[in-house]
């Protein structure tokens, strides 16, 4: 992957006006991919709406890495829920027809 994609972690949190720390305890629960080149840490802008989201939660709803690890499993879990139910009503679909 070509560097010039990829946001160094120190300018993430410059912008957002959060620690490092924060970054790092989210690296550490596995809600963030990152890739270190040269002892500095990149993030994929792919991952900023998410990460902007888990910023959100932590500054605006003062919930903490803990939470928002818990918060991010259950709506993958929802996420992963409203799949299966959308496969089983195209499955039903089939049947009625």
């Amino acid at each position: 992957m070509n560097i010039e994609n990829l946001i160094p972690l120190p300018t993430l949190s410059t912008h957002y006006k959060v620690e490092i720390s924060f970054f790092n305890n989210l690296i550490e629960m596995g809600l963030l991919e990152i890739k270190t080149i040269e002892e500095t840490q990149y993030i994929h802008p792919d991952a900023i709406f998410e990460i902007e989201k888990m910023i959100r939660m932590h500054q605006e709803l003062a919930v903490n890495t803990e939470g928002i690890d818990v918060v991010f499993n259950l709506l993958q879990k929802i996420e992963d829920l409203q799949n299966e139910l959308t496969s089983v009503k195209n499955r039903l679909r089939l049947y009625e027809s």
